[in-house]
């Protein structure tokens, strides 16, 4: 079931098909909360995401991607937790389902990988909360500008900027041993 089809069947009382709608994008939602700043309260602002969306799906444009529209819910969600908490959390990377247990042929490869991806979220962390916010989104998350844009609720002009100005720090902070 496309998400097309998902949410006509969630508007007509359907709960099954918005049960598909979040198992397809539970983890996504959950990369997105924690990597813009909800830390270990991401599970939270997922569900709390989840349910809004729920409530304003009559509102959603049925000619819309629905990813960018759930995502910028996300993001406000975030947006709301980490402005109550009055500081600024942690950005960790979460590998859900991507780490490689398997025993590195390169043991001394595998610790430099480690080490220049340590640096280079710590760099990340260290960026203002825009340039931050729109390196997460575009390199992190893989979001077009446009859907950065959407999911920030920032002009695509604001996105570019922010996202030039985050890199151009980056380079400056980790410069080519990331390369």
């Amino acid at each position: 079931m496309d998400d097309d089809e998902a949410i006509a069947r969630s508007l007509e009382g359907d709960l099954a098909a918005y049960e598909v709608l979040v198992a397809r994008y539970s983890a996504l939602a959950h990369r997105t909360a924690y990597l813009l700043g909800a830390g270990d309260e991401a599970e939270d602002v997922v569900q709390e995401a989840f349910v809004k969306a729920f409530r304003h799906l009559s509102g959603f444009r049925k000619d819309a991607p629905f990813r960018p529209w759930l995502l910028r819910i996300v993001a406000n969600e975030t947006h709301n937790l980490t402005r109550a908490r009055g500081r600024r959390s942690s950005l960790e990377l979460r590998l859900v389902g991507t780490a490689d247990t398997r025993v590195p042929d390169d043991p001394e490869g595998a610790a430099v990988a480690t080490d220049r991806r340590s640096r280079l979220l710590a760099a990340v962390r260290g960026l203002p909360e825009r340039e931050r916010q729109a390196v997460v989104c575009r390199y992190f998350l893989q979001l077009s500008e446009a859907e950065t844009a959407q999911v920030l609720d920032w002009p695509v002009g604001t996105v570019k900027s922010s996202t030039h100005r985050g890199l151009a720090r980056l380079r400056e902070e980790v410069g080519d041993e990331l390369a």
